[in-house]
């Protein structure tokens, strides 16, 4: 009995209460996207969205619940050949998949169906902290950066094949962790300028002038450093090099299915087509914008009532919420959001074994990604890629597999102590 009431005060249930929240929210907005004045019917009725996401949470609680009374150790133990699972499903998702919205996306038996993908994402992290957990390990080495770079593009590429580019974006996320366990700086400080050249590039008509900008600073680079012919050459072939990918950006978009060339052309321009490519951004935006400070009240938007908003209950959910609940519902859910990240940043850093903080920080990077892109893409600020808010949008595959990533860590997290003592 002991153990078991030292287990139960080490669960971190402030992390528990914070998912109750942003499911039960969710829930609601659910309902309020789908609410039909003219022929409304209860909350509970499963022929609705509302009613069959209950039924999802039901679920969800099963699967919390059975994640709760397994062994700890058993995440560890089989976090290869969960691995391994999923990577068979996504490979064979393409051949026997249902499609959806011109992507073959979910797999399963006639009504019951799951979307690999998603729970790939609690496969792969578990497989990077298994690999990652060797004392050997050392993201400083080529031949480790190269190991974790594998266990990250096998279902990257994967889902690529479905299509399914916004959940195959996802997966970067672990760079995120990566940056923590050592992973060295100058692949970050390459990757965020390439980012930069590249919003330059395609959010300016002319790319003359983009060029003229890098060997600019190239050139001033050169006069204020120390003047040594490798270092004057180094720079000479980065601006190169710089100048050669701005031009091969727009022949890479072009080579981009149509609508993902609109999505990004339509977030540097939003006026470029509003009753065509732009519809779901402009309607998205004036949804939240006429919430105001306190919102139109629960079921009172109007937006969301005439359906102006195509998929409101999936990837445009915050809208629902910024309309019928103002700045003030959408600060409480960013703050529920923000207190969770920084509740499970905390918990990473205490744990004792290399496994357990690195399964946390991937389920942080995770759900940092989701959260900050889906809420940019409503509001315009990114382009419109198709990723669910964790916990709060509709669906099976995307909620089970959050509560699933989530909850492994909260267990892991309560027995920090006991894998200590098994570590040694």
């Amino acid at each position: 009995m002991r153990q078991d009431d030292l287990y139960i005060n080490k669960i971190d249930w402030i992390s528990i209460l914070i998912y109750v929240a942003l499911v039960t929210i969710g829930w609601f907005n659910i309902y309020a996207a789908v609410f039909d004045e003219q022929n409304a019917k209860s909350i509970f009725d499963l022929s609705i969205n509302s009613g069959q996401q209950l039924v999802r949470i039901g679920a969800a609680l099963i699967m919390i619940l059975l994640i709760m009374v397994a062994d700890y150790r058993l995440f560890d133990n089989l976090s290869l050949i969960l691995y391994g699972i999923f990577i068979l499903l996504l490979a064979v998702t393409p051949f026997i998949g249902k499609e959806v919205n011109g992507q073959i996306l979910t797999v399963g038996f006639g009504s019951i169906r799951i979307q690999p993908a998603e729970f790939a994402k609690f496969a792969t992290a578990l497989a990077l902290a298994k690999f990652m957990e060797r004392p050997s390990f050392d993201l400083s080495q080529v031949k480790y950066q190269l190991q974790a770079l594998a266990i990250i593009m096998v279902p990257v590429i994967l889902i690529m094949l479905q299509p399914d580019t916004g959940t195959a974006m996802v997966y970067f996320a672990f760079f995120i962790m990566l940056y923590r366990e050592g992973m060295p700086q100058r692949y970050y400080v390459l990757a965020l300028t390439l980012i930069a050249v590249s919003l330059l590039a395609l959010g300016i008509e002319n790319n003359l002038y983009l060029a003229f900008a890098i060997l600019a600073v190239i050139t001033i680079l050169i006069f204020l450093g120390k003047k040594s012919f490798t270092r004057i050459i180094s720079f000479i072939v980065i601006g190169i090099l710089m100048i050669g990918y701005t031009y091969s950006l727009d022949y890479a978009v072009s080579k981009l299915p149509q609508h993902q060339q609109n999505r990004i052309m339509v977030l540097f321009n939003p006026d470029l087509d509003p009753l065509g490519v732009g519809w779901n951004v402009t309607q998205s935006k004036i949804a939240i914008g006429s919430g105001g400070f306190l919102g139109k009240g629960y079921l009172e938007g109007t937006q969301t009532k005439f359906d102006f908003v195509p998929e409101q209950h999936t990837d445009f959910i915050f809208c629902t919420l910024g309309e019928e609940f103002g700045w003030v519902g959408s600060f409480v859910v960013i703050l529920l959001f923000c207190t969770l990240l920084i509740r499970l940043v905390i918990m990473a850093e205490r744990q004792k074994t290399r496994f357990s903080r690195v399964y946390g920080y991937c389920v942080v990077s995770i759900l940092l990604f989701h959260f900050a892109i889906n809420i940019a893409m409503t509001i315009g600020l990114f382009p419109v890629v198709g990723i669910p808010l964790p916990f709060f949008s509709y669906g099976g595959s995307s909620l089970w597999a959050f509560t699933i990533l989530l909850f492994i860590f909260i267990k892991l997290d309560s027995h920090r102590v006991q894998m200590l003592g098994r570590m040694k």
